[in-house]
């Protein structure tokens, strides 16, 4: 895992050593994504610099240096991530009679060979790995960006400036881009509506104005004679879908579950192959699990296996990880991490994510990694599950509810869901209190009142769109809160694609892989491991499992109100049924509480009528009434409340 950045230009503005310097000032600040050696090379005739942060994980060597050229003299890469295949593609060259003299084992040697055997495109067809990249083709006089199917390895990108002065800016991360004098920092209200309604700010869109995300499964070409970039798709998660909702697996039960065991048996076994220290993260849960009982299944040694606890038992699972531990024989290691420790990152969090990003369980993610950081270099992870085997509540909500309620008409829906919100969240918990007096403990329900509320949104909803759109949304009228923040079209708006042959859960657990996966859950696990320099791998994103996964049939992932089912197959086969089954439980903190009591000053203080006035981002009047609610105990806005936290941190921290 590294960093990596650079530009290309034209322009005289500068001399040599200040531009010189302004390349390795931009690649400094990628040094905690690879502090182990740092690489610069330009061209000065053609207008290319690229700058390169190492993190030494296959071939520790010098060979294995960056910015590396190929053989030929043609390419020359910076590169980001693993490419698992690569000992195969190396085979594959050599039988083409089109290897070069190996100069050691890496496999960003072997990339090169690739691309000057068969060309960028059709190498990218053949990879399978995690990865952003950058490759300057001399012969062509074309800058080349590409990133990862799935979206694992950040790249933003974008020209600044304008005519002759005008410079092309790309980086792993927006820091390195805002230390280019011709950048101009300014901010996007329409991104900033986005973040407030998802917690993140969707790709092809970032924070600043004029530079974007490259989408996941990616190749961008730009140039100097040829400014506006070409964007080509090598692999597309929506064709995926379709195409296995067209070939569905008609095999039975018992086959799927062996040919699933077998590929993600694969995909860990390739995404072990380290020259450093590798380990995982283990919640204790199905994903988890199964990633850590296939790694022990392949490892004469105790795998490493890593976990955080908390003494609040609605926050804490390191009790059933360090089950699932012992029964595997894995070398565990767990931190019971304090209140005070959890809230001491919150003023690193700007930093850590590098652009407002507000899913709360940010927090314990970077103490994970932190964790996992003293051991090992490398650590395995089990995201993906949720959204290939059917894994969130939403989907349950859409089996269970939906189907019943859209049968009513609309009028009869609306009607039903203003009775709910007539009555606050606040009485109805305290309804339920009183009754639960009289209840069995099985039966009782917590923010119920909540829950009621959201559930209105559900109920009112005009389609399975609307509906999936509510759910997933925090603010969900942010141009309410944002100042001349209209919010631009996104997959889950204006710009949904046909999906053709998916039902409505499929519809969704699509959306899922194409937008939350990689901006949410993929950028929170990114940054905070990086922050650390620690180099993460996820097995259920080989694309080989993901392609598979959309060809079994709905009946296999959701049964009988069962999710992950044929995941959970798998995982049975190795581990005790009894070490897993209990109800999901999300990696999160208790921020409302602490909202309302240590944080609440800190709170306070970005939140500030006159501030908010002042800076002229948001209207203060909506958020100064969800923030005197929750500290009422009236509502408990924490989910709103903490996106225009995590934005004011990031601005205060970013003027």
């Amino acid at each position: 895992m590294c960093g990596l950045t650079g530009f290309i230009t034209k322009s005289k503005r500068f001399l040599k050593i200040e531009i010189d310097q302004i390349l390795s000032n931009m690649n400094a600040t990628n040094i905690h994504r690879g502090p182990d050696s740092q690489g610069l090379w330009s061209d000065p005739n053609s207008g290319v610099w690229l700058g390169h942060q190492r993190l030494a994980v296959i071939d520790l060597t010098s060979v294995g240096h960056q910015p590396m050229k190929s053989a030929s003299n043609r390419y020359v890469i910076i590169f980001n991530g693993e490419i698992y295949n690569h000992l195969y593609l190396r085979r594959a060259i050599e039988t083409a009679r089109k290897a070069p003299k190996w100069r050691g084992h890496s496999d960003t040697e072997t990339l090169l060979a690739a691309f000057d055997a068969w060309g960028i495109k059709s190498t990218l067809k053949k990879v399978n790995g995690m990865f952003a990249f950058a490759v300057w083709d001399k012969q062509k006089a074309i800058l080349n960006l590409a990133r990862d199917r799935l979206g694992e390895k950040p790249l933003y990108y974008g020209w600044q400036g304008t005519d002759d002065n005008a410079v092309f800016l790309f980086s792993s991360e927006l820091q390195a881009l805002r230390k280019h004098p011709i950048f101009e920092p300014k901010i996007d209200r329409s991104s900033l509506s986005l973040q407030l309604r998802y917690n993140y700010i969707p790709s092809p869109y970032s924070i600043y104005e004029g530079i974007k995300k490259l989408p996941p499964g990616s190749l961008l070409e730009v140039s100097l004679k040829q400014r506006k970039p070409k964007v080509w798709k090598y692999w597309s998660g929506a064709e995926a879908a379709q195409s296995g909702s067209r070939n569905i697996f008609i095999g039975s039960n018992v086959k799927a579950i062996d040919l699933l065991e077998k590929l993600l048996k694969d995909a860990v076994n390739k995404q072990m192959t380290s020259d450093v220290p590798l380990g995982a993260f283990l919640s204790g849960g199905v994903d988890s699990s199964t990633i850590v009982a296939l790694m022990q299944s392949q490892s004469k040694n105790p795998v490493k296996t890593f976990t955080i606890g908390f003494d609040d038992k609605d926050y804490n699972e390191a009790v059933y990880s360090k089950s699932v531990a012992k029964h595997l024989g894995t070398d565990h290691s767990e931190l019971y991490v304090t209140p005070e420790q959890a809230r001491n990152v919150i003023p690193n969090l700007a930093d850590i994510y590098d652009e407002p990003f507000s899913d709360a369980s940010q927090i314990p993610t970077f103490l994970l990694a932190q964790l996992a950081r003293q051991h090992v270099k490398v650590a395995l992870s089990g995201d993906g599950g949720d959204e290939l085997f059917c894994g969130y509540n939403r989907y349950k909500i859409t089996e269970n509810l939906w189907k019943r309620i859209e049968i009513l008409p609309i009028h009869m829906r609306k009607f039903l869901g203003l009775a709910l919100t007539s009555v606050s969240p606040n009485k109805w918990n305290k309804l339920v209190s009183i009754l639960s007096s009289v209840m069995s403990l099985s039966t009782r329900f917590t923010n119920l009142g909540e829950k009621l509320h959201k559930g209105a949104g559900v109920i009112t909803s005009n389609s399975v769109d609307d509906l999936y759109l509510g759910l997933v949304s925090h603010w969900q009228n942010p141009e309410a809160v944002v100042i001349n923040g209209d919010e631009p079209p996104t997959l889950l708006t204006q710009n949904i694609p046909t999906f053709s042959g998916l039902n409505d859960i499929q519809r969704m657990m699509a959306l899922d892989m194409l937008t939350y996966l990689p901006d949410d859950i993929l950028t929170k696990v990114d940054r905070a491991a990086m922050s650390v320099s620690l180099e993460t791998r996820i097995p259920f994103l080989d694309h080989r499992v993901v392609e598979f996964a959309w060809t079994l049939p709905q009946s296999m992932k959701l049964r009988e109100g069962q999710t992950k089912w044929i995941l959970r197959q798998v995982l049975y086969r190795h581990i005790p049924r009894s070490l897993i089954e209990r109800p999901k439980m999300g990696f999160e903190v208790p921020i409302a509480n602490w909202l309302r009591g240590p944080l609440r000053e800190w709170a306070e203080s970005l939140l500030n009528e006159s501030r908010l006035n002042q800076e002229g981002f948001f209207y203060s009047k909506p958020i100064r009434q969800k923030w005197a609610q929750h500290l009422s105990g009236q509502r408990n806005w924490q989910y709103h409340l903490w996106s225009i936290l995590m934005f004011q941190a990031w601005l205060e921290k970013n003027k």
